[in-house]
């Protein structure tokens, strides 16, 4: 499989989120099919960590793009977002679930779960499984140690609604999935 170009990401993070789905990560033996995103903004979007400008922990969003940013949340999960937008503007998605292709073993000894449906479909489920942490925070994933990489996957039907489990701007409609996946992650 073949990494995805700087350029895939250097666009409008909507666009970039859409286009992930059905697209492959590889991280550690593992890897998975992207099928759930959510799109974060620069303007207009109080969710997104960008909204009050660079900070350390930000810094990466306003960075090059094709780069992951990793944050925790909670206390206990890391969470994968991939830089949109060109260097300088602030964009990001947040890759939501996977369905499991490969390292699925190691996968269910990682989550301490069986059910493959249940491995990678939230998104501190998906980096548990796959082995990402903060110290992936700003890798490059156009040749680093995790790549997004262009898969034969076919014609997705993609479903649209808002964000789940926020609450400032949580109207948008930036929420994108494999419409029919049972991978996906539930409300």
């Amino acid at each position: 499989m073949t990494p995805l170009a700087r350029s895939f990401y250097s666009r409008d993070a909507v666009k970039v989120a859409r286009e992930l789905l059905g697209k492959v990560i590889r991280h550690g033996g593992t890897s998975g099919r992207i099928v759930e995103t959510e799109a974060y903004l620069e303007t207009g979007d109080l969710a997104a960590h960008s909204a009050h400008g660079v900070t350390p922990r930000t810094r990466v969003i306003f960075g090059p793009p094709g780069h992951a940013y990793v944050y925790f949340i909670y206390g206990k999960h890391a969470c994968l977002n991939l830089v949109a937008e060109p260097e300088g503007s602030a964009g990001c998605v947040l890759i939501r679930a996977l369905a499991p292709l490969e390292g699925i073993p190691q996968m269910r000894r990682r989550r301490g779960i069986e059910r493959i449906e249940n491995l990678a479909n939230g998104p501190g489920k998906l980096t548990e499984a796959l082995g990402i942490t903060l110290r992936d925070n700003g890798v490059d994933v156009t040749r680093g140690r995790i790549l997004v990489c262009e898969d034969d996957f076919g014609n997705i039907e993609t479903g649209v609604s808002a964000r789940i489990g926020i609450t400032k701007s949580a109207d948008l409609p930036l929420r994108f999935f494999v419409k029919g996946s049972r991978f996906i992650s539930r409300k």
